[in-house]
């Protein structure tokens, strides 16, 4: 007898749509941040051993210094900024990851005719868009999560041992005195406001490659920049007020680099610090620690009118993706 066929649900074939994307992306989704952070590691490793090395011998040995309290200080402060690069490292390798594949998922199967074969199956497009959606807003960002925290852990332990190593005192410091469970907070707390944040940028991208017919990174970058720098050019005319910044910051800052994760801390440190109450924060590792992980995932850049209006522009551009993957058939 034959087997009754099985009948995929919407979720079913959500799911399938998302490991389609992943195989399919898997070098940029996984093995590139991997590889990046085997590279850091290694080089992290041997500029430490070399440095543990040369300084082994000059270090005072096990009498513990009269400042003993701020020293262990700063090895805390060096142990959450070790935490902090690792997760940044692993954010600039994802956004290079992101932006280029949003610029090619809409552009790349019908580049080379796949999306005959894709149209052919009951699958929509608003289905087909949302997998890969998915995939630019949470996915790679949870993996650059993980990844970033073994690379933060990495470098948390060679800078540990090659202190101890080099006879530094107070080096253990660097396990007792940071806070790692702080900064792993943080940045887990950052993920609900990247998906928001990059909104705008990502749906550009992903227009640009539902629209384009060849190219459309010229179309993504290009002409914005163009127009940014053709509307500058007017500004410098005598008589002609333009808000230059304000176009900049919306056409290049908001609508392209917001897809790298962070971008929202300098405008929401400008919100919420002057000049002068940031030097006041700044004066130790430890102040400055403090404002970078406050302004990180402050929880009141969710009351920021430029969040909202970017994630409703965001939506517009994805609605107009879709609707554009519909008609276009360019194979």
């Amino acid at each position: 007898m034959n087997a009754p066929a099985r009948t995929l649900t919407k979720p079913g074939v959500f799911g399938w749509l998302l490991r389609r994307e992943y195989w399919e992306n898997r070098g940029g989704f996984l093995w590139a941040q991997v590889i990046t952070a085997g590279i850091i590691l290694v080089f992290a490793a041997l500029g430490a051993v070399i440095g543990a090395i040369q300084l082994r011998g000059k270090m005072p040995g096990d009498s513990v210094p009269s400042n003993f309290d701020g020293l262990a200080q700063g090895f805390g402060a060096t142990g959450d900024f070790a935490l902090l690069a690792g997760f940044a490292i692993a954010g600039v390798v994802v956004a290079f990851v992101v932006f280029f594949y949003c610029l090619g998922s809409l552009y790349n199967d019908r580049n080379d005719r796949s999306v005959l074969f894709w149209k052919s199956l009951p699958v929509s497009d608003a289905m087909t868009v949302a997998s890969k959606l998915t995939w630019a807003l949470l996915l790679t960002q949870i993996i650059s999560l993980v990844v970033g925290l073994l690379i933060g852990l990495g470098l948390w332990v060679i800078i540990a041992l090659s202190s101890s190593f080099a006879g530094m005192p107070g080096a253990g410091a660097i396990f007792t005195a940071s806070h790692p469970f702080r900064v792993i907070g943080t940045m887990l707390a950052t993920l609900p406001i990247y998906v928001l944040w990059s909104l705008p940028a990502i749906g550009w991208l992903m227009l640009c490659s539902a629209w384009a017919r060849r190219v459309p990174f010229l179309w993504a970058v290009l002409v914005p920049l163009l127009a940014c720098i053709v509307i500058s050019i007017m500004g410098a005319m005598p008589g002609l007020s333009l808000p230059l910044g304000g176009v900049w910051y919306v056409v290049m800052y908001r609508g392209l680099l917001s897809v790298l994760p962070g971008t929202w801390i300098p405008a929401e440190t400008a919100r919420h610090e002057t000049v002068e109450s940031a030097s006041r924060q700044i004066d130790s590792p430890a102040g400055v620690l403090d404002m970078v992980l406050h302004h990180t995932s402050n929880p009141s850049i969710y009351a920021n009118p430029d969040l909202w209006i970017g994630v409703v522009v965001g939506i517009v551009l994805i609605t107009l993706a879709v609707i554009v993957r519909r008609r276009r058939d360019d194979a």
